[in-house]
């Protein structure tokens, strides 16, 4: 009696290890479609009054666990979210550590204003009681996904994505084309073989509506998003790269005409999605793949008076727990992340195509990730040699925060890189 006894420890022991180790992901989404017309902006500058809603705006987060270790990443329908609203979330998100939550956004130019941009009076246009409300939807949704979470394996994929998506205003061909996919897929029970979610990591302005529309709508995201999950199921996610100096929708038309309409966001959301699903397809099943997340704090200069002007005088950071002693600098966490056989490395903002290169170049995978605008959104990231240089980057060279805002962020993040362990070949 005693052996059988001790046979069926050991066996519930050697359970119990096998399912703590096991990986596990789950995604939710909310809606966060304001229910009345508040200002939206596309960037530093007077928000817009818009006139009608296209589309939903939505969070969407997928979280995923191996062994003790937790990592919820985030996709909000916005042009950009501060770490001070981030960290409104962060307080109420459970069983996922605070340095593990990664949000980054979508860089919708027709979200509301999410910085507290002065209105023509001066006076911030920002609606903080949605901010406030935004900010509890990503918390429930993260926290829906941690209840949740399943067996799954990973399909991993990067590589071109063809057709008529994105160019760069500036240089047309200077732009990165690689598109990143990331997919869930449940692998017990009644959901086995479904997909969990699918999240989409690509370099370039959602701004075919812009504000000149004056449409609240996740611009060409939102249709991505329907077309994923109408072909797959589970959650689809999309979480921009390095898409600054102006990577944009290639709306372009004869005569030097842009198709600015919905239908145009359907078109090039469709491909993308189309795109993303391609690219994956053929990606081999990673059974139980590994999971790491390390965080790091990084300062860079602001030297950029409008920009320090925004930091000092924001209704939406005096609403939470912000506080800078020294508005001559600001600081900010970046991620490294290894999921299976990718690695993903976070930006605080838009990094110009020849940064976002020069990183993954650099980092230890072959399936290489940046995922822009994430955990801030400091404005453009420039390297010092191109700021202030030509005279088509003037308005980049405005909207930085400094001349050394680039090579700080190259430094810290290769040293990041180069302190942590490779992602698994």
């Amino acid at each position: 009696m005693k052996s059988k006894l001790t046979f069926f420890i050991v066996i519930l022991f050697l359970s119990t290890q096998i399912n703590a180790q096991t990986f596990k992901a789950a995604a939710a989404i909310r809606d966060i479609t304001p229910d009345h017309l508040i200002p939206i902006s596309g960037g530093m500058g007077t928000p817009t009054i818009p006139e009608g809603i296209q589309g939903k705006l939505s969070v969407r987060a997928m979280v995923f666990e191996k062994g003790d270790t937790k990592v919820a990443i985030v996709g909000v329908d916005n042009i950009g979210w501060p770490a001070y609203l981030g960290d409104l979330s962060r307080k109420k998100i459970k069983g996922v550590k605070p340095e593990n939550i990664l949000i980054g956004v979508t860089h919708t130019h027709s979200a509301p204003d999410a910085y507290g941009f002065p209105d023509e009076s001066g006076q911030p246009a920002a609606d903080l009681e949605y901010l406030t409300w935004c900010a509890n939807q990503i918390a429930e949704a993260v926290n829906e996904a941690v209840k949740n979470l399943q067996p799954a394996a990973l399909k991993i994929a990067v590589d071109e994505a063809k057709g008529k998506i994105a160019y760069n205003y500036y240089a047309p061909r200077l732009y990165d084309p690689r598109m990143g996919v990331i997919q869930a897929i449940a692998t017990t029970g009644n959901n086995k073989g479904k997909t969990i979610g699918t999240l989409v990591n690509y370099a370039t302005h959602p701004e075919i509506l812009g504000t000149k529309r004056k449409l609240i709508s996740p611009d060409l995201c939102g249709p991505l998003y329907d077309r994923i999950e109408a072909q797959t199921g589970g959650v689809a996610l999309f979480i921009n790269s390095a898409q600054g100096g102006m990577v944009t929708a290639d709306n372009r038309r004869e005569k030097g005409k842009e198709a600015n309409d919905w239908d145009e966001c359907i078109r090039i959301g469709n491909l993308m999605a189309d795109e993303a699903l391609r690219i994956v397809k053929s990606a081999s099943l990673q059974q139980d793949p590994e999971l790491y997340c390390a965080s790091k704090t990084i300062t860079f200069p602001l030297e950029n008076e409008a920009m320090r002007f925004v930091f000092e005088h924001s209704s939406v950071a005096e609403m939470t727990d912000y506080k800078v002693e020294d508005y001559s600098k600001v600081s900010t966490r970046l991620n490294l992340l290894n999921i299976g056989t990718a690695q993903v490395l976070t930006i605080p903002g838009e990094a110009l195509p020849n940064i976002g290169y020069y990183l993954k170049r650099h980092m230890k995978t072959e399936q290489p990730f940046l995922f822009g605008l994430t955990n801030d959104a400091f404005g453009y990231i420039i390297s010092k040699e191109d700021f202030q240089s030509f005279e088509r980057y003037n308005y980049i060279s405005r909207t930085t925060m400094g001349e050394m805002t680039g090579e700080i962020l190259g430094q810290e993040s290769l040293k990041f890189i180069e302190e942590n362990p490779p992602a698994k070949k």
